[in-house]
Formats: C-alpha cells, structure tokens, sequence
C-alpha cells in the first residue's frame, strides 16, 4: 500500500512562483516584439546623386577595395549580380577567378570569371564581401562616351531598399524592414530570381498579356523578342518596321524598331510605345516564359523604391511621366572613339545615308555646336523633322552635310 505525502507547499509560495513564470512569459513576449518592431523598421544609410545618360540610363560613382580612383557604374536591375570591365581588371592587376557559369546577354553567351570577396565603396556606405563577374564593357563606354566600370545589380540590390528619384536625380540606400511608400502610386509585385519580372498587356493588332523584365540598365521603352512578337500578332499586320541595331553584352545586334498602340502594367497606361524586337538565339528571356523586357527609357518616367527583400517595387510617377517618346530616326551609330565623335554605321536607306554621311566620318559639330560630346549629339538628333548641318572630317577633309532627322511612328 502507498502511503501519500502531505503537501508542504504553502499559499503564498505557489503564488510567487505562478508570479515569477508569467513576469519571465511577459518578458520573452515583450523581447520579441520589441526586436520584431527593431528589424521591420528601414533606416535610411546614405543619399548620393547619379547622373542619367541617353535612354535613361544610371551612373553612380563608386570606388572599389583600397583603390583611390572614383569608377562608373550602371545601375541595372537588369543584371543578375554585379560586375566589372575587363580592361579596368587588368589595370589594378585584380587576381581572377575562372568558374563554370555561364552568362547570357543579348547577343552572347559565355563563361563567366570572377573577381571575388571585395568591397564596394559608395558614397557613405560600404558593401563588403562582393563577387564580381568579369565583362567587357568598351562597347558601352563608346556607345554613352562615358567610361563605364562596371554594373551594379542583384548582389546589391538584395541586401538593401533602393530609392530612385528622378526629379532630384538621388539615390537612397536603406536598410532592409518595414518602409512607408510615398502616396499616389502603385505597388508591384514581380516575380524575382535574380531579376525583376512583371506581367504587363501589350496591344497592337492583337491583344497580349506577358511576363517581362523591369530592366533599369537597358536603354530603351520596350523589347520584344520575335518569337514573342509572332507568336502572339502583337503587330498590325503590314505595319511599318525599321531595320537598326542596339548595343548589348554581345556587342551591336540587328533590331526592328516600330511602336505598339498600348503598353499598361500595373495602373500605368502608354500609349504609341517605340518597341524594339530582336531575334533571342541565347535564350535571354527563356521564351515562352518571358516576352522580352520593359527598359528604362519609359521606367525612368517613375520615381522607384526597390525593395528586393519583399519582392515589392513602388512606383510613382515624375515630372517625365508625360514627356514624348522618342520617335527619332537617323540610321546613324554614333560612338565615342579615341577622343573623337565617330559615325560608325550609317544604315542602309537610311536618312543618314540619303544625306551622304558614310562610316569613318568624325563629328566636328552640328548646326555650329562644336565640342558638344557625343550625348550633346544625340540629344540634338532626337528632334524629329530638325534639319542639321553636319560637318564631318573625312579623309583629312572637312565636308557639310544636310541631314533632316524623320520619324519611325
């Protein structure tokens, strides 16, 4: 038989011991929250400028390890990392990384070398610990007559929000948390890997929702693929369709340039959008899963807040949300080569070619603009119907041309 034993326990005991347990639960839940509240709130690390070149595209000055030199960068959501200029590499004398992984652009595909475990240093705040993928980027530098560097993409849009604001041309770097966006936009949710995708409708003579790239380093309003465009008769059939190129990782690449009727992704609608269609043998936007990429020719019409980490980005638009497309069509390549202004290629039946300007021709001036550097050019040979006087220097031969810019709409 078991005999039970009395209970010592007095009434006072057993209430602070009830007492202390739930001060000890109280605690844990308190500690929680508040170090919850801690790491959802953003905290705002640095605001420095950035200069935007033709089609929209971002420069930010950056300094890389313990290099003293200031470099340019692309800011690109575009890009699934982050990435250096081979030529900048082999001058620091940089030790390189062969791997295996293969990098796919417009016009290429390759293997890819890195430069890895260094720290960027931007304007007030360092980003530790970055691998950087090795490319050529003097195509690009010839193409904005600015030396590019390299591109910033993924690996450090996911460790930060980034904000963009065209009307004072800063950015914002933030910490990651809980942020309250600016009122009068619109909140997007992409799909995202290392790259942002959006579902947007196109229309033309057909009717078209697709997946699409949110691509801030590419130049340009709106690129299709051609599978894409046949597959689905976006285009008006018979419609006008411009033979060009455009510049990417694999160099210039042949393009069709026209227009669609209606572009709308989220609220936005554009109306008489230029689009460019490109033949994708690298399988860059992995039709059918994307239709091409939405670039920053028309995205720079917004002010951004990218916020990888929720998969979110807000848009609000700008004082160049209603600026004109630009509908410009000269035929000419123009490139910053050894210090000069150069006309590179001048399309076939193209008004540059009907003017009489020809590939080796130096740009000395336009309409009396000496000096005006190769983004002054182009932006003078945006103006659809100007009629300008060219002087080139060909063969050691100065020589006036008339070349009256038209439109592709």
């Amino acid at each position: 038989m078991t005999q039970r034993l009395p209970c010592k326990i007095s009434n006072a005991l057993l209430l602070k011991v009830i007492l202390a347990v739930f001060l000890i639960f109280f605690n844990c839940i308190v500690g929680k929250s508040q170090n919850k509240e801690e790491k959802l709130l953003a905290r705002l690390l640095t605001t420095f400028p950035f200069d935007l070149l033709s089609g929209g595209v971002i420069i930010v000055h950056a300094q890389l390890a313990d290099f003293p030199d200031t470099l340019n960068f692309i800011l690109d959501t575009g890009s699934g990392g982050i990435s250096l200029d081979s030529a900048l590499v082999e001058d620091l004398q940089l030790k390189i990384t062969p791997s295996e992984r293969m990098l796919r652009g417009i016009g290429s595909m390759r293997k890819v070398s890195y430069i890895v475990d260094k720290t960027l240093h931007l304007p007030g705040l360092d980003v530790p610990h970055l691998d950087f993928h090795i490319n050529d980027y003097e195509l690009l530098t010839s193409v904005y007559g600015v030396r590019v560097d390299g591109i910033i993409g993924f690996s450090f849009f996911k460790q930060f929000i980034v904000k963009v604001d065209y009307d004072k041309s800063l950015v914002e770097v933030w910490t990651t948390g809980q942020i309250k966006y600016p009122k009068n936009g619109y909140l997007l949710k992409p799909a995202l890997s290392f790259i942002p995708v959006l579902d947007a409708f196109v229309s033309d003579g057909g009717d078209c929702t697709s997946r699409f790239y949110f691509d801030t380093g590419a130049g340009l309003c709106l690129l299709m693929s051609e599978d894409f465009e046949r597959d689905s008769s976006i285009l008006i059939k018979g419609k006008r369709v411009i033979h060009t190129q455009a510049e990417g990782l694999g160099g210039k690449t042949p393009m069709k340039l026209t227009t669609v009727k209606l572009l709308k992704f989220g609220k936005y609608t554009f109306k008489n959008v230029p689009a460019h269609i490109f033949q994708d043998d690298f399988k860059v936007t992995s039709y059918p899963y994307l239709g091409g990429l939405i670039g920053n020719d028309l995205l720079r019409r917004f002010n951004l807040v990218i916020n990888y980490a929720e998969r979110e980005i807000h848009l609000r638009p700008n004082i160049h949300f209603k600026e004109r497309f630009d509908y410009s069509y000269s035929g000419l390549g123009i490139y910053y080569v050894n210090g000069s202004v150069v006309i590179e290629d001048v399309l076939k039946d193209s008004p540059g070619e009907k003017a009489g300007l020809k590939p080796g021709d130096v740009i000395l001036a336009i309409d009396n603009a000496f000096n005006a550097g190769i983004q002054g050019y182009k932006d003078m040979l945006q103006h659809v119907g100007g009629r300008f006087k060219v002087l080139v220097m060909r063969n050691q031969v100065p020589l006036v041309f008339t070349l009256k810019v038209k439109s592709f709409l």
